[in-house]
């Protein structure tokens, strides 16, 4: 199985569901998504059952995890394990972020 996905395909996708996140692909062992959090916005996640990756596309904004605090902008990967507290905070300029779960987030 293959799939190629178009990222102003998922950017417009995401925003006609007017909902932070779009997930876009779902297999038994991860799951994609587009998370995307404007300029001053709150970020209300909580801790994640599944480790997850993310991919900065585009924006700036700090990122906290456990104990840490980091800028983050285009071109920044971050990993989280399982359960860690984390969230996106002072966002400056709008975020549009890669989500990888693995394995896939319960929904």
């Amino acid at each position: 199985m293959h799939q190629l996905f178009e990222l102003a395909e998922l950017q417009a996708r995401q925003a006609a569901g007017d909902r932070r996140y779009l997930e876009f692909l779902r297999v038994p062992s991860l799951s994609t998504g587009l998370y995307v959090l404007p300029a001053g916005d709150t970020d209300p996640q909580q801790p994640h059952a599944a480790d997850e990756i993310y991919y900065i596309i585009s924006g700036r904004a700090r990122f906290t995890v456990a104990e840490d605090d980091y800028l983050v902008q285009a071109g920044s990967v971050i990993y989280v394990s399982a359960q860690v507290p984390h969230r996106f905070h002072s966002i400056e300029a709008d975020l549009t972020i890669l989500v990888l779960f693995a394995p896939p987030e319960p929904r």
